[in-house]
């Protein structure tokens, strides 16, 4: 179950080791959608510091929440990735759009800033 946060004005979704599929027997999908829906400001990290691994359908679930915040003009930016799940977002693409940070610290500060 993902810890749900907030450091300076910011959002911090803190997520755990691993995400397969959308079999979602713990609600994360619905957790990640309203903590988007909720933010405010609407400025949300997803911190994968635990997160060892992750599927194209948990990418599927990444993208949701970033379009409900868009939806708010707010923003999402990714940090602690793994390197597995850092050459997935960069394989993907998805690094041009979601900025990614090496630590929460420097994450939330950016967004903070803006």
């Amino acid at each position: 179950m993902p810890n749900i946060v907030q450091d300076q004005d910011v959002t911090v979704v803190e997520l755990g080791a691993e995400y397969r599929g959308l079999d979602d027997p713990s609600g994360l999908i619905a957790k990640l959608l309203e903590a988007a829906s909720a933010a405010e400001p609407a400025k949300m990290v997803l911190d994968l510091t635990a997160t060892k691994y992750f599927d194209s359908q948990f990418v599927e679930v990444m993208i949701r929440t970033w379009k409900r915040l868009g939806e708010r003009n707010g923003e999402m930016v990714l940090c602690g990735l793994s390197p597995f799940c850092a050459d997935v977002i960069r394989i993907l693409k998805l690094d041009t759009i979601w900025p990614t940070y090496e630590t929460r610290a420097e994450a939330v500060a950016a967004l903070a800033a803006e």
